[in-house]
């Protein structure tokens, strides 16, 4: 098992609290599962696992409230069977008939330090682990992804770097509390109904311990 740490930033993120059922509005931070998607935009394997063990967040925590246009239906798949089967059903989603204004809070100026370990799971990365630890940091090294890493929504890009010497890092923001419950991840454990997980996250001198998290559900 190897660690690795990544410093991602970009100008906006919205990591969605799933109890906002229409309107977007965003967790304090990061969550642990928008941070593993980060890692695995860079390398993802079967053989391979992602555990987040850390967030540092560097910058302080600010917000913007922006009011979007967004569609508020989605194609029908039955409607795509049809077609595909020879039918004459309609496909087409017309955006000036769907079309809705929603608000959103977001945050804004974001950066944090991610602290990640790579597991392996497969026959392949158990017998060789360095393949995969060498991949990992030549591709994040030259700032190479699978996917472009975004900021819980996929509009909101994510920059990214390899950390390699934490002592010549800037520490943390200087700022403790209690950010309530917050997601985890999903359990994929029955992957044809998955399950949402959520800890008490603590903010502690900016820093978030996941090796303390006690997760529920």
């Amino acid at each position: 098992m190897t660690s690795f740490s990544l410093e991602v930033a970009g100008d906006y993120a919205c990591f969605t609290r799933p109890e906002m059922k229409v309107e977007r509005v965003s967790y304090d931070v990061i969550t642990p599962s928008a941070a593993r998607s980060i890692f695995e935009a860079i390398l993802w394997k079967p053989a391979i696992r992602w555990e987040v063990k850390r967030i540092e967040v560097l910058k302080p925590i600010r917000w913007i409230s922006v009011r979007r246009n967004e569609v508020k239906s989605k194609a029908s798949v039955s409607n795509a069977q049809s077609a595909m089967n020879g039918g004459k059903s309609n496909i087409g989603l017309y955006i000036e008939d769907e079309r809705t204004q929603r608000a959103g809070l977001f945050l804004r100026d974001v950066a944090y330090r991610l602290h990640a370990d790579l597991v392996p799971v497969g026959n392949d990365a158990l017998s060789n682990p360095g393949k995969y630890r060498d991949m990992f940091q030549r591709r994040a090294e030259k700032g190479q992804c699978v996917n472009q890493p975004y900021l819980g929504c996929r509009e909101f890009a994510s920059r990214f770097r390899l950390v390699s010497d934490i002592d010549l890092e800037a520490a943390p923001i200087n700022e403790s509390r209690d950010l309530g419950w917050m997601l985890y991840d999903m359990d994929f454990e029955h992957s044809d109904d998955p399950k949402p997980r959520f800890f008490r996250a603590q903010l502690e001198n900016g820093v978030i311990d996941l090796s303390k998290a006690q997760v529920m559900g």
